[in-house]
């Protein structure tokens, strides 16, 4: 095994008060999924169960399954907290936009 051939990927989550990126060397093809669980992430953030969070690579949500490739980045993806639509349903109830004062 020594020999096998190695990719190197990237395993991301962060919070609001806390952000980490870990490389990792895995072999070519290691799902998504199995890269989360090999990369240990779920001890530094003991507050999310990263095992049912969402993933994905580059901000587009994969399979547990999807084959990883050299330079990939799985990123873990938290709940959101409110639902963007009802949030600028919300605002527009109250005369503003997202991006801050409704325009006059």
């Amino acid at each position: 095994m020594a020999d096998m051939p190695m990719i190197s990927i990237e395993v991301a989550c962060a919070t609001p008060e806390k952000q980490l990126i870990l490389r990792l060397e895995v072999p070519p093809g290691t799902g998504a999924r199995a890269a989360v669980d090999f990369s240990a992430i779920q001890e530094q953030f003991p507050q999310l169960d990263v095992r049912q969070s969402a993933i994905g690579i580059f901000g587009e949500v994969v399979n547990d399954d999807h084959p990883l490739k050299q330079d990939d980045r799985v990123e873990i993806y938290r709940p959101l907290i409110n639902d963007p639509r009802d949030a600028r349903r919300f605002l527009a109830a109250r005369g503003a936009t997202m991006g801050g004062r409704a325009s006059e």
